[in-house]
């Protein structure tokens, strides 16, 4: 599995919604210059462009905490790194439905073998 950088891409499970990820929480660990995602980096970030909007429904606007991802080989500073197979839910409707996922990990030379 690939490392995510902050160049990485996660997507609502609607396709055309990006999730922005945040300036991140560590910076001293880079590939090619750009820092890696650590734990909580991707949770509670602002989606934008989600389509299911028509109601009763509500689009994707915000990333909820990841339930799969975190890497348990690999850590920075007490924190563990974000794997290409992260995805968590939305606050998108119906409730506990819609997910983010990895589209592009934002960087394909280092990854965790396992």
């Amino acid at each position: 599995m690939k490392l995510l950088t902050t160049e990485a891409v996660l997507r609502c499970t609607h396709k055309t919604g990006v999730v922005e990820l945040e300036p991140p929480t560590q910076s001293f660990v880079t590939i090619g210059g750009v820092p890696v995602l650590v734990k909580s980096d991707p949770e509670g970030c602002k989606i934008k462009g989600c389509p299911n909007s028509v109601t009763p429904m509500k689009a994707c606007l915000k990333t909820l905490a990841v339930e799969v991802g975190y890497s348990d080989l690999l850590y920075i500073d007490d924190r563990q790194v974000c794997l290409d197979n992260l995805s968590g839910k939305t606050d998108g409707t119906p409730p506990g439905m819609p997910q983010y996922v990895v589209a592009t990990p934002g960087q394909d030379f280092v990854s965790e073998e396992t």
